[in-house]
């Protein structure tokens, strides 16, 4: 499936499967067939940087967590993933300095530790849609799955299932680029906790060896978060040196299972809100 001002889709099984919830399409029109067994995705190499793109790294202080704008130059379309609540200001201003309009607002999947702005983002921008993998419980416009494409201008990311940290965890591929998304899937020099959410370490281990570190070695890999200053590693250091996924999936999975990790901080506001994309209910008085 891919979209932009279309967002493609196999998308009539899936929309048939969403009718069953209060997750609704505004636009039908915007999803049309995308050829099974499309590789065309794969065939871009990197091109030189900063010519007819943009990319800016973010950064939530209180939970770490990155945000990443990516857009086109020509249209002026661009995309936010993983955008934060606390920080909708910075970005709507920022879009606003580039000149640029944000169309999308995709999730690497349904976070525990911080409210997404895609609710507030809905609210102050036109036309502006939330985005998340349809193997999740959480609200949002509109749903991918693997193998979908979303557009932005003459751009797109694909999207690669890699579930383990929760169920509906995404990475998504700019191929022309040589960057990757992971979101909390693979994190630089770690990986994604397994305990809570439907994790699964031997979901994440299959998911990052198959979804990520297949991907060409010099890719640029940006996580969603990071806790020791890093903001950036590639597939082939990751192959290398991560600690816990260059072991055997035997080991890994003992070293998940006793990472005894206190629960996220927010998590009690950040799930509800979540669930609801990111809308914040206001308590009965």
């Amino acid at each position: 499936m891919a979209f932009s001002g279309k967002f493609c889709a196999t998308f009539v099984k899936q929309l048939a499967k969403n009718a069953m919830s209060s997750r609704t399409i505004d636009n039908p029109r915007v999803f049309v067939p995308l050829v099974s067994g499309d590789n065309s995705v794969r065939r871009y190499g990197s091109s030189s940087p900063g010519t007819d793109f943009i990319f800016r790294q973010l950064l939530e202080y209180s939970t770490y967590t990155y945000t990443y704008l990516l857009a086109d130059r020509e249209s002026k379309e661009a995309v936010l993933i993983d955008p934060v609540l606390q920080t909708v200001d910075r970005d709507i201003q920022l879009a606003k300095e580039l000149d640029v309009k944000i169309i999308y607002g995709i999730n690497t999947h349904m976070h525990a530790d911080h409210i997404t702005g895609t609710g507030e983002l809905k609210k102050r921008l036109k036309s502006f849609k939330s985005v998340i993998s349809k193997n999740t419980s959480a609200k949002a416009d509109l749903y991918i799955d693997e193998n979908d494409l979303i557009h932005f201008g003459k751009f797109q990311l694909e999207c690669r299932n890699t579930p383990g940290h929760t169920d509906g965890c995404m990475t998504y591929v700019w191929h022309e680029k040589g960057m990757a998304f992971t979101g909390d899937a693979l994190l630089i020099r770690g990986c994604g906790r397994t305990d809570f959410q439907q994790g699964s370490s031997a979901s994440l281990y299959e998911s990052c060896h198959k979804k990520i570190f297949s991907l060409p070695d010099h890719f640029l890999l940006y996580p969603a978060h990071d806790y020791k200053g890093f903001t950036v590693t590639t597939v082939e250091e990751e192959k290398k040196w991560n600690p816990r996924l260059t072991k055997s999936l035997e080991e890994f999975k003992e070293i998940m299972a006793n990472l005894k990790l206190s629960p996220p901080k927010f998590i009690d506001e950040a799930i509800p809100a979540n669930l609801n994309d990111g809308i914040v209910e206001k308590s009965a008085k």
